[in-house]
């Protein structure tokens, strides 16, 4: 990577300030934004002039673009208002996450966006060295998280609070968390552990189908909402691989088994089994649910949701480990159950429904008069002696009794699930040593009718408020010493009066309602509400409302005020489990039951305690209250980090931004408290350290020494300080409050490191460059060479080819001419005299002749060519191979072209008639043959010879 000129234009900082110790500074100055992708600023100069004008305006107005503001705490004012434009400005051009702060607010987009939890993203955010310079991201959590656990340092086990409405993503938060943590928790060169992480990560997302179905409901406010908490501990191995998994639940809100408000629905898993698009005609038939059949405790049957997939379930539950007959036992309890909720009670000692009654006895598995009996009757025991007394129970006692074997039995059958699902993903306790906890818990809510279960929601939502508070405060408190900041908090609102009221210790409302559970007397909601505002009549959070009929009392939370509806209120506390009905489903000849409720006699003994040593009524509050305090003390043994949901709107559409509902759960959340609290503060710091290592190596200027470098930096800081008119003798307890001239200096600091990377890195790349130049001389040279080389070997070897294909041609034309010649030339040389008159030849010329007549084919070429023999020689080499006599030389014409090349014609006047031999000819009309002649000369050719009688001549 080539570093690029990062020249900065030299800024006119505005006058610094400084500020004592404790002042909050807030920057109202303007505020430029660059436009980023991913975190990465495009130069907007390079656009063309219309971008510039409008930056130019925007920074003449002093406001960016709403959109713009990654951070809420930028926002001025930090207002309701304010932060919802910011949000709704920023959901419209497709950008769901914004931090606030620590926080990282998250709108649901409601429609699929692929290229936003992409594998590649993924990465991005991973390798990347600074992802907070990103656009914020659940990545952008995920991976600081996970580089905390994977510090050189002792680890340090993390948490992420994923918190808001159901419906508002909390589910598709923590399985894009799952994933990341999948994609970057595991080995790449281990082809198991991928496998491992992977069957971990689809685990637990098909525990989400079957939580869901069990574990949530139809609400007034949404559809799918989420009646129960969920942590997650993903379990990292040394090597910060993934090797486990664990599921810890809070608050099942069993009491909808049977209650349900208006207009809401029971748990999902009801209507799965009993819609027509759910089980099977047959399933239905065997559980005993006909279609049509109505039942007290599945109100609404007529709403289908999306939610209500049986097929999605069953599947799920299959990759759990949950098999088809276990599944079939299953249903068929919740089967039973909603028989058990058409079971009516009359005054008088009239049996029950026994339609009802038989069919739920049947489909539990108990026996029918045992069930009935424990129902209707209530065994007391008294006395030293423990005696046994049977009490019938008035309509409203059955009633009572009948819901708590209902809601048992569910809750039971709930916490099984969970085992299961623990005990398919959990790793051995050996195999690993930090987690990274996901907690997925519900938000706060206020409903028209709230009970108990509204009461210890909120209570939860209270107590993570706080830690949230102490977390974040306590952090900064830390870094602001370690700064050597003498800084004192502004005011906030704490929540810790709000907790003082609920949790509070001697007197608080938990107290109360346990000891109304504890008293042995009828429990009277208007005796409650008196109860409650008296005792606690000077707590700022408590309220109450003249205007309402019903007795009830409020509580102002941290979120806004709340009413809560004592009626029923010590009933559900109470949570009341006779001994017999546990002992009666004990009885249960069902499988799935028997695992739930095992015959243990030492839990038995537990459940029936003497009346000398009578242990004290555990409550639902209490219980609660407990499994929230170890929720707490393991969140305080790590580092939390917060996602706040946030959700559009109520119907699920893309693209629609309903302020009232954004702005409600903006208040229910206190994210304006979150800002204020991180903007009561520095919510902007910047460090630029200059160490003696940077001052040896940079310098202040060109040729100065470290010590000289180092003294003009600390006078350049004492300029500052006295052009602000400060008389301290050291800057001990003050602070630089202007953004615009840290952010100069940071730019100036970084501009000359630039420089100083780019000259090191040009001169390092230009001896790169010439140590390739010479290497690449180098090497076409002897490239060159070689080339060179294997060209002439090629050039001998084809000059060897063609000689030895040139002396075979020779010596088979050689062969040719003498079976042409059929031994003429020997016999004619030898028999025929010459006359009397013919000269002799010399002994040269008669070799010569010899050689030609061997070699006539190539003799003839030589004596018909333009450059050759001439003159008698060339007569010679014509007579040899024409084989005439050697007579006079008047006797015979010759004509030969001297001027030009190859042969034209060779006329020749023979003495007698010429005999052709036209076997092996190539030439045309070599078939033709002259008149025959006693003559026993052989010519050569019909076309070379003319043939011409003596007698013309």
């Amino acid at each position: 990577m080539i570093l690029e000129d990062c020249s900065l234009s030299a800024l006119q900082a505005p006058t610094p300030t400084l500020l004592p110790a404790g002042l909050s500074p807030r920057f109202h100055g303007p505020l430029l934004m660059a436009s980023q992708v991913n975190g990465h600023s495009s130069d907007s100069s390079s656009q063309g002039g219309e971008p510039l004008r409008e930056d130019l305006q925007e920074f003449l107005s002093g406001e960016a673009p709403l959109h713009q503001l990654d951070d809420l705490t930028k926002v001025n004012p930090v207002t309701l208002e304010t932060v919802l434009r910011c949000l709704q400005a920023r959901y419209a051009v497709d950008t769901f996450y914004t931090n606030a702060g620590c926080t990282l607010v998250a709108l649901n987009p409601f429609k699929p966006v692929p290229q936003l939890y992409s594998p590649a993203l993924m990465r991005e955010y991973h390798s990347a060295p600074q992802p907070q310079k990103l656009k914020p991201h659940i990545f952008t959590v995920g991976e600081q998280t996970y580089r905390n656990v994977k510090s050189l340092m002792e680890p340090v086990n993390q948490s992420i609070v994923v918190s808001g409405e159901s419906g508002a993503g909390k589910t598709w938060t923590s399985r894009c968390l799952m994933k990341f943590y999948a994609v970057v928790a595991t080995s790449p060169t281990s082809w198991e552990s991928h496998k491992i992480a992977e069957r971990i990560e689809q685990r637990i997302l098909n525990s989400n189908p079957v939580m869901e179905a069990f574990g949530n409901a139809c609400t007034l406010r949404n559809d799918n909402s989420s009646r129960f908490g969920k942590f997650i501990q993903l379990q990292l191995n040394r090597a910060q691989q993934m090797t486990g998994a664990t599921v810890q639940t809070y608050l099942l809100e069993k009491t909808r088994v049977a209650c349900q408000a208006s207009s809401e629905r029971n748990f999902h898993i009801f209507y799965q089994v009993c819609v027509k698009l759910g089980a099977s005609t047959d399933e239905r038939l065997q559980w005993h649910l006909p279609e049509g059949a109505a039942f007290s405790w599945l109100p609404n049957p007529e709403r289908t949701l999306e939610e209500d997939c049986f097929e999605v379930t069953r599947e799920a539950m299959l990759h759990l480990g949950i098999d088809t007959p276990t599944q079939n036992n299953i249903f068929q309890v919740l089967a039973g159950l909603l028989h058990l909720g058409n079971v009516r009670f009359a005054d008088s000692e009239d049996e029950a429904q026994p339609c009802s009654i038989r069919t739920s006895a049947l489909l539990l598995q108990l026996p029918e008069d045992p069930l009935l009996d424990t129902l209707r009757i209530r065994t007391i025991r008294a006395g030293r002696q423990q005696q046994v007394f049977r009490k019938p129970c008035s309509r409203a006692e059955c009633d009572t009794r009948r819901d708590c074997l209902a809601k048992l039995v569910y809750a039971r059958l709930f916490d099984w699930l969970v085992s299961v699902i623990n005990s398919s993903i959990c790793a051995d306790p050996d195999s690993w040593t930090t987690f990274i906890g996901l907690l997925d818990v519900y938000g706060f809510e206020s409903f028209p009718n709230n009970s108990l279960e509204q009461l210890c929601i909120n209570y939860a939502n209270e107590k993570l408020q706080q830690h949230f508070v102490a977390h974040y405060l306590r952090a900064q408190q830390e870094e602001y010493a370690v700064e050597g900041l003498e800084w004192s908090f502004v005011t906030y609102q704490d929540n810790q009066t709000c907790l003082d009221l609920i949790e509070g210790s001697p007197i608080s409302i938990c107290s109360l309602i346990n000891e109304e559970c504890r008293l042995n007397r009828p429990s009277s909601a208007a005796q409650l509400q008196t109860r409650i505002e008296s005792a606690l009549a000077g707590s700022p959070c408590l309220g109450h409302n003249k205007l309402s009929r019903e007795p009830s009392f409020i509580v102002v939370h941290y979120a806004g005020p709340v009413q809560y509806h004592t009626a029923g209120l010590v009933e559900k506390n109470k949570d009341p489990v006779p001994p017999e009905l546990t002992s009666l489903l004990q009885q249960s000849q069902d499988p799935l039951l028997k695992v739930m409720f095992p015959a243990d006699p030492e839990e038995k003994a537990q459940e029936e305690p003497s009346g000398q040593s009578r242990a004290p009524v555990l409550t639902v509050v209490s219980k609660f209250k407990a499994s929230l305090e170890q929720l707490l003390q393991v969140l305080h043994g790590t580092t939390p980090h917060y996602i706040r949901c946030i959700k559009p709107n109520s119907q699920g559409q893309a693209h629609t931004f309903l302020q009232e509902e954004v702005l409600s759960q903006l208040e229910a959340c206190g994210l304006v408290e979150t800002i204020h609290i991180s903007a009561a503060g520095f919510p902007i710091r910047t460090k630029v350290f200059m160490t003696d290592s940077m001052v040896s190596w940079f310098g202040d200027e060109e040729g100065s020494s470290p010590k000289s470098a180092a003294c003009s930096q600390q006078d350049r800081v004492w300029d500052h300080f006295r052009a602000v008119g400060g008389e301290a003798e050291d800057l001990s307890g003050y602070a630089f409050s202007q953004l615009e001239l840290l952010e100069h200096g940071r730019a100036q600091v970084l501009e000359q490191c630039a420089r100083r990377i780019q000259g090191s890195w040009r001169r390092h790349w230009h001896r790169k460059q010439e140590r390739q130049r010479r290497a690449a001389v180098l090497i076409q040279a002897a490239t060159r060479s070689w080339f060179a080389r294997r060209h002439v070997r090629r050039l001998h070897a084809a000059a060897t080819v063609i000689k030895r294909a040139w002396r075979k041609w020779r010596i088979g034309m050689a062969f040719l001419a003498s079976k042409e010649l059929d031994g003429v030339e020997e016999k004619h040389l030898s028999q025929v005299p010459l006359p009397t008159g013919s000269f002799l030849l010399p002994q040269t010329q008669t070799s010569l002749l010899a050689a030609i007549i061997r070699l006539w084919p190539l003799g003839l070429v030589l004596a018909n060519a333009a450059a050759g023999v001439r003159g008698f020689q060339r007569k010679l080499v014509v007579w040899a191979c024409l084989q005439l006599r050697m007579g006079s030389p008047s006797s015979y014409t010759v004509q030969t072209a001297q001027e030009h090349a190859g042969v034209t014609s060779i006329r020749a006047l023979p003495q007698g008639s010429v005999k052709f031999h036209c076997r092996k000819s190539p030439l045309p009309y070599a078939d033709i043959c002259p008149e025959p002649s006693p003559y026993s000369v052989t010519g050569f050719n019909q076309i070379l010879l003319e043939r011409h009688s003596l007698g013309h001549r």
